[in-house]
């Protein structure tokens, strides 16, 4: 097999439209005779400030719900370099990303109408700095 020194202008064209819709990617795990649904949606919102965070987690439960996705996995990171410590005026649980996602959601009947559960990761998926979202059934 040779190795293919440029990338020709069709190549390129469709890695970056891959790239901005990672969606198409099959689950390995599911049969393939039954029809391909996705069952998780994975997304880091590490870098994110709580308001960009909340109108992303907004978009990803409303498209991931849509799309027919069962649950959502959240990196949020355990707020390590959040320089909270330094503020006396700031909650350190409630001002991470972990902490307030799951009150956002709670606190909005659109979002939450949508959710069946929010849990913490499992020490492989990312312990205590994730979130699984387990989404209900899209209805018609």
């Amino acid at each position: 097999m040779k190795k293919k020194l440029k990338l020709s202008e069709k190549d390129k064209k469709s890695w970056e439209d891959f790239l901005k819709t990672p969606l198409n990617l099959m689950d390995k795990e599911e049969s393939k005779s039954e029809i391909k649904k996705f069952s998780r949606f994975k997304f880091d919102l590490h870098g994110f400030s709580l308001d960009e965070a909340n109108t992303k987690v907004t978009e990803i439960i409303e498209s991931s719900y849509e799309k027919g996705f069962k649950e959502i996995l959240l990196i949020t990171g355990q707020g390590h370099h959040s320089n909270l410590d330094k503020n006396v005026y700031v909650s350190k649980d409630h001002s991470t990303l972990k902490g307030t996602i799951p009150e956002f959601i709670k606190n909005n009947s659109a979002l939450s109408s949508k959710i069946i559960k929010i849990e913490n990761a499992s020490s492989k998926e990312g312990g205590k700095g994730a979130l699984i979202i387990r989404l209900k059934k899209f209805k018609v």
